[in-house]
């Protein structure tokens, strides 16, 4: 079975960092682009970051650029998200994704269940 599965969420106080981990079971992440989105109460899933198989291009959205850095580890299967100069406007449930073009099936998209970061004092 496919799945992607979060870890590293939790509560942080604004100002400090986070880094929240994406690991793949069931399939290789290497063909895949991969990259979060992130969804706040009563607001629409955002993207924030991805990163393509193909060239390595990485996409940071408005809300996190210069705060933000992913990266993948091919050894590991897993895909990493950090953010520093944490703001109350960050608190959201960070979903992973991997993406990836199959012939004559179009689009795949496998996503993971989410994890919390909540940014309070």
């Amino acid at each position: 079975q496919e799945q992607l599965v979060e870890s590293g969420g939790g509560l942080v106080q604004p100002g400090g960092s986070l880094r929240i981990s994406c690991a793949a079971s069931g399939f290789t992440l290497d063909a895949y682009t991969v990259g979060w989105f992130r969804q706040a109460p009563g607001k629409e899933r955002e993207g924030v970051s991805c990163v393509s198989n193909k060239d390595g291009t990485i996409y940071y959205g408005d809300t996190v650029k210069g705060r933000a850095t992913i990266s993948r580890d091919y050894a590991k299967n897993a895909v990493y998200f950090e953010l520093s100069n944490l703001k109350t406007e960050d608190t959201a449930v960070y979903y992973c994704f991997a993406k990836v073009w199959e012939t004559l099936r179009g689009w795949k998209t496998i996503w993971g269940q989410g994890t919390q970061v909540t940014v309070s004092s």
